[in-house]
């Protein structure tokens, strides 16, 4: 089966392989793998030694964000969240119900984030103390500036978090160059290539300093996490995700033998042969070429009464392909496909001649019926 969806993603043999055992996660070999992957996700991330420390907690992207909120942004303080996407408005979600303020700064539909209009929306609230940068935006497949983002704020003084969980490993980002944010947070099974059930933040040391006992959670603190590392070396508090954190180890071990540049190269080879291959068969993306990003695209379905999302799946999964069963509440019908994950433009091009070949299954389905 060919796995196109955002994530999880297809992964290699040998990151799955990784996982088909049983682990101590408190047993000294495993605690120097721990060590291992924090720091190799530190130094991707542009992290400094002493500077930045990498966290990991278990579960998805959506834990550490809410541990990121909850740790570093002050109780009496307010987030400005640009209206990106379904991802941006989660992230407003999860800093409500911690209680902190949230203001939601509105982007209009297909536009990037502009730097200027964060600027002005910061100097209109000075009791606003971080802004929100969802790098690579998944309900819409584009990708914003973070770091011309993040330094608008910084020019006005404020802080940033980050979630870069669909970006790092592809797109650039080097925290030594970015001194006012305190935490980006990725998670293994995106754009690293590893297995779900864990996610990694790289934040300020001093910032996490500051935090201490704010976040109101034991299980969502990185004060506490960092404090724990501090006092016990590389070993979790509680029970880690230790098959994911294995298959991560292996997964890196791929990502560092192809390489940054040539990752996001591939990402963008599949997401160029999907859009041409689609593109013979007369579907066409929701985005214009110059916005579409390389992780993920949303096509659009054919305008016709016929059209059934969850029937299109189906279809699709029976010629091999899987993707999404789920898409925008808003805008035109459509359909959501990974670009990234241990893939190749061939299956993409194999990918849209299925999706063509499935639209036609379930429309033949529907003349039938009628």
């Amino acid at each position: 089966m060919l796995l196109l969806i955002p994530g999880p993603v297809m992964t290699d043999p040998r990151v799955r392989a990784a996982a088909a055992q049983d682990y101590a996660p408190w047993d000294m070999s495993f605690r120097e793998r721990i060590g291992r992957v924090r720091e190799r996700v530190l130094r991707l991330a542009g992290g400094q030694p002493g500077e930045h420390t990498a966290l990991m907690l278990p579960g998805s992207g959506h834990f550490a964000i809410e541990a990121a909120i909850r740790t570093l942004v002050p109780h009496d303080g307010g987030v400005l969240v640009p209206d990106t996407g379904e991802y941006a408005q989660r992230f407003a979600r999860l800093a409500t119900e911690a209680g902190r303020r949230v203001t939601i700064m509105p982007v209009p539909d297909m536009t990037l984030v502009s730097p200027a209009a964060v600027s002005r929306a910061l100097a209109a609230d000075g009791t606003l103390t971080h802004l929100v940068v969802v790098y690579s935006e998944t309900s819409s497949g584009m990708i914003h500036d973070a770091a011309a983002l993040a330094r608008a704020a910084g020019e006005a003084g404020r802080r940033v978090l980050i979630d870069a969980v669909s970006a790092l490993g592809a797109l650039p980002l080097d925290l030594a160059d970015l001194p006012m944010v305190d935490c980006l947070t990725v998670t293994a099974n995106k754009c690293l290539e590893g297995l779900p059930g864990l996610s990694v933040s790289v934040a300020r040391i001093d910032r996490l300093l500051a935090g201490a006992g704010r976040a109101g959670s034991w299980s969502l603190d990185f004060a506490d996490l960092y404090s724990h590392t501090l006092r016990v070396g590389d070993s979790h508090r509680f029970t880690p995700a230790a098959q994911a954190i294995a298959a991560l180890d292996v997964a890196l071990d791929l990502y560092e033998a192809e390489g940054r540049a040539a990752r996001l190269g591939r990402y963008a080879a599949n997401r160029d042969a999907l859009r041409d291959g689609l593109r013979l068969h007369g579907m066409e993306p929701l985005l214009p070429d110059a916005l579409q990003g390389p992780i993920v695209m949303n096509v659009a379905a054919p305008a016709q009464p016929w059209w059934d999302l969850q029937m299109f799946v189906d279809a699709l999964k029976a010629r091999g392909v899987l993707i999404s069963n789920f898409s925008r509440d808003s805008g035109p019908a459509h359909f959501r496909v990974g670009c990234i994950g241990a893939i190749t433009p061939s299956d993409m091009t194999r990918a849209a001649a299925a999706m063509a070949a499935a639209a036609d299954d379930i429309r033949n389905a529907a003349r039938k019926a009628a």
